[in-house]
């Protein structure tokens, strides 16, 4: 059965904007679990626009599921991940002018080097997973570092316009998951997805991840945090395994 992991970012967003103490992103955290969220995850950025440094550390002292810190490959990173520990990491590429995310990372340009990164986390203990587009060549690139998972981009198939092009960056995503099952990568799927879209990996095997954010943050303006993830729970963990 499929888990949803859900992201706290854009509590911290919020709080941000008036850079103040709230709405405090470690509350969500325990609301959402108390929920049904088998899994909080949360993005340190470079230049900590929303999650800091302190929230990390109490999500780390609190969180009583699974931890997902997602972050860049850079040293100062690789440090924060080894102090903090987390459950697991995803390594997501980052630009400082972006809103969001915008697509998977680079492995492929890259794999020594992520593959060094990545070793001493592995060594610790702490699973990890890369952020990729469901390109056969990247797939097979993050088989290589030695990651035990991937999180498919949905993003672009979130954002397509039209039938045909939805369904052509869907039918990309089934195909990498495939793939990916095929040469023994764990699958996550994540960026974009919604209580609408989501629908159409219900019948996809293997899903191991949904990880879901902003939606699940948007809904919760209007019902509060807990039911906003009850309902997106119930929809994920009605999917096939």
């Amino acid at each position: 059965m499929p888990s949803l992991a859900v992201n706290i970012d854009h509590i911290a967003t919020l709080r941000q904007a008036r850079q103040g103490t709230e709405p405090d992103p470690v509350t969500a955290a325990h609301m959402a679990e108390l929920a049904g969220a088998q899994c909080i995850i949360c993005h340190l950025r470079e230049d900590r626009r929303h999650i800091n440094d302190r929230d990390l550390a109490l999500l780390r002292q609190t969180v009583q599921t699974r931890l997902n810190l997602e972050m860049a490959a850079t040293d100062e990173m690789q440090r924060i991940c080894l102090e903090t520990m987390p459950d697991i990491i995803c390594l997501v590429p980052e630009k400082r002018e972006e809103l969001t995310t915008e697509g998977g990372l680079d492995v492929a340009s890259r794999i020594d080097e992520i593959r060094d990164f990545l070793a001493p986390i592995i060594a610790a203990d702490i699973e990890t997973s890369l952020f990729i587009d469901a390109d056969p060549k990247q797939i097979e690139a993050a088989k290589a570092t030695g990651s035990e998972y991937i999180e498919i981009h949905t993003g672009h198939y979130a954002d397509a316009k039209g039938r045909a092009a939805t369904k052509a960056e869907l039918e990309k995503i089934l195909t990498g998951i495939k793939q990916a099952q095929d040469i023994g990568l764990k699958v996550n799927l994540g960026h974009g997805l919604n209580y609408v879209n989501v629908m159409d990996f219900s019948q996809v095997p293997g899903i191991n991840e949904y990880s879901i954010g902003h939606s699940i943050i948007s809904r919760a303006a209007y019902v509060g945090i807990g039911q906003a993830v009850r309902e997106m729970n119930e929809l994920v963990r009605s999917f096939v395994s």
